[in-house]
């Protein structure tokens, strides 16, 4: 599940913080607004929440900060280094989307940051089925990801990055799982979701879907 991405997580880790605020300026974009997308995505989640891809921690922090409890999973060692020391009111444990410890607390909210698209097709509609089973009746997935709307918005993006000289973020939104709206919004239905969408910059879109509605 991603474990191609963990070498670069690693040698990520040091400059992440850098990068989502804003300081890469290939990158600048993708993250436009992050701190406040973070933290409505904070917000929304009622606790015990259950964050994936914790990476430093930076929505972890937020969502503590408003006296929730939160059970973290990442799989980077680098970046749950980070994140510990960051965030040490969290119990954040080694693991991804499909594997991670059993954990005995009822979880309201699925929560995740920019993690989401690390997962093949397959393996998405793996996670998504795992996510139903956990929640509470009336819990909900919260994420905030980079999706496309469809082939042409795709096909927009990748040349507009290459027009700027972006040559590493086209070859990402090429070559990573960047899901369609539709196709991601079939997954969660299927699982029995009922599911809405806001997108929140050019790459950034807020995903909602709630079990048992």
């Amino acid at each position: 599940m991603g474990m191609e991405f963990i070498d670069l997580f690693n040698q990520w880790a040091s400059s992440y913080d850098d990068t989502v605020a804003g300081k890469d300026p290939e990158y600048r974009e993708v993250f436009k607004g992050y701190e406040e997308m973070l933290g409505r995505l904070a917000e929304l989640s009622v606790s015990p929440v259950m964050e994936f891809g914790v990476g430093t921690a930076n929505l972890t922090r937020k969502v503590i900060d408003q006296n929730k409890v939160v059970l973290g999973v990442e799989p980077s060692s680098e970046m749950r280094r980070i994140a510990k020391v960051k965030c040490p009111e969290a119990a954040i444990y080694d693991g991804n989307f499909l594997e991670y410890p059993e954990m005995i607390a009822p979880i309201r909210s699925i929560i995740s940051s920019f993690a989401f698209h690390h997962l093949t097709a397959d393996e998405k509609v793996e996670a998504i089925n795992k996510f139903y089973d956990r929640l509470e009746q009336d819990g909900e997935v919260i994420f905030i990801d980079t999706i496309f709307k469809d082939e042409a918005h795709k096909f927009s993006l990748i040349k507009d990055a290459e027009k700027q000289g972006f040559q590493n973020l086209a070859q990402d939104l090429q070559e990573e799982y960047y899901p369609y709206l539709e196709e991601i919004k079939e997954m969660f239905v299927k699982a029995g979701f009922k599911i809405s969408f806001e997108q929140l910059n050019k790459y950034a879109w807020l995903l909602q879907a709630k079990k048992g509605v």
